[in-house]
């Protein structure tokens, strides 16, 4: 028997409600078991429940046996001498809390199904990709579909907190917010982070001052990025670094180290450098501030307008500094575009939303990913693989979110899928 099955039992309701009794014969009655607690403290509070003729309200601890709360020095924490109901599946030992009175006491061990528990062995004992993989092709479509919601929720509403502290950090900025998480996610896994990095050391204020000169633009991030050469060859290069040069000591940067780009294994097209200048030049084309057009367009064919960067110049026959290429126009792709709108641009849609109590850019974030082509990816396939058709990106979210918040650490009994095997299987 472990705890979090008997978690599960005891919040879904899952024993003979008509024989509940604590050990010393007075009868219980749930009214409400309360909300689980998943930090330090008991497990559930606010819990309501009458013993005998007295109605409770406070907190419910959970253990495997009751002796397990001498074990867990429960006796010495101040946190637990208000418990108003000890829920075990052996009651082992009597209790009582610091005044000397006896701890209520609920055991389970006659009250649940066996069957429950052994589905749930069952689940946890499966090495396959996900633990349900023999049997979830028995899922209803219905169950199916609102776990998918719920599940595409949750995932917009994780991406909330990281972006209101990158906010708190930026003073409540959300120019200079979304410029970073932009920043970001044209760097994509490879260079998030140097990006990240890049965009923090040079303000989205800075830049704006100078956004109706592209070569300034591209001056200030490349020469910011450290990917300017040393040494040019070029004429290009060499004017952008003069100019990095002079803007660099009227506003006091820093540089980062070039090092830390990353161009093995890149497609050229997806080198950091044709990112860089894609980024310099939508913040050259954005009139009114970068974000303020992505909170103004409404439609999938104007966000992917709006991030089409096709660069000019030096970059239609470069890659990189100091070495011709084929010439050829350098757009931004319908794949690449698609991916920033799934993973910044309807985040931020969403978590502005949220902040601004704007429930209509919530529901844009959602229908853009309604909208977007599924992603590609080893574990949208894997789902697909599974007989789980994933139409829109929307779908491909949520699926996302299951396998790597749920499958991959076996959390079956927190999953409405996993819930359902357990309690019908």
């Amino acid at each position: 028997m472990t705890e979090a099955f008997l978690w599960y039992v005891w919040k879904m309701r899952l024993y003979k409600p008509d024989a509940l009794v604590t050990t010393g014969g007075e009868p219980i009655m749930v009214i409400q078991p309360g909300e689980q607690h998943n930090t330090s403290g008991p497990d559930f509070f606010n819990a309501k429940i009458r013993i005998a003729d007295t109605l409770w309200a406070g907190n419910v601890e959970v253990h495997v046996a009751a002796s397990d709360w001498l074990k867990h020095w429960h006796q010495h924490d101040g946190a637990y001498q208000n418990i108003i109901l000890h829920v075990v599946y052996d009651a082992d030992i009597p209790l009582v809390n610091g005044n000397g009175t006896p701890i209520p006491t609920l055991e389970l061990r006659n009250l649940i199904d066996p069957k429950l528990y052994r589905n749930y062995l069952l689940l946890l004992s499966d090495s396959r990709w996900i633990p349900c993989e023999k049997m979830i092709d028995q899922i209803d479509s219905f169950t199916l579909s609102n776990w998918t919601d719920r599940l595409l929720i949750e995932r917009m509403e994780q991406k909330v907190q990281p972006v209101l502290h990158t906010l708190a950090q930026n003073l409540n900025n959300w120019d200079e917010t979304f410029y970073q998480f932009l920043a970001r996610g044209l760097g994509a896994k490879v260079n998030a982070e140097p990006f990240e990095q890049l965009a923090k050391s040079l303000p989205a204020l800075v830049l704006a001052k100078h956004k109706d000169r592209l070569f300034q633009v591209e001056a200030l991030l490349f020469g910011q990025a450290g990917l300017l050469p040393a040494e040019p060859r070029e004429e290009y290069p060499a004017q952008l670094r003069k100019e990095y040069q002079f803007l660099q000591q009227k506003y006091n940067l820093q540089p980062l180290p070039g090092h830390i780009w990353k161009f093995g294994g890149l497609r050229p097209p997806n080198f950091p450098t044709i990112r860089l200048a894609q980024l310099a030049l939508l913040i050259h084309q954005s009139s009114e501030g970068l974000f303020s057009q992505i909170l103004e367009t409404q439609t999938i064919e104007g966000y992917r307008k709006l991030l089409s960067a096709t660069l000019q110049g030096y970059w239609q026959n470069h890659f990189v500094f100091g070495k011709e290429s084929k010439p050829g126009a350098k757009q931004m792709g319908k794949a690449a575009t698609d991916t920033i709108i799934i993973n910044t641009i309807a985040p931020m849609l969403f978590v502005y939303g949220a902040a601004r109590d704007m429930p209509q850019l919530k529901d844009r974030a959602l229908q853009l990913l309604e909208q977007l082509p599924p992603e590609t990816n080893s574990i949208v396939q894997h789902w697909n693989d599974l007989g789980i058709k994933t139409g829109s990106a929307y779908q491909t979210q949520a699926f996302l979110q299951l396998y790597n918040n749920y499958c991959r650490h076996k959390h079956c009994l927190h999953c409405a899928i996993g819930n359902k095997m357990v309690r019908s299987g």
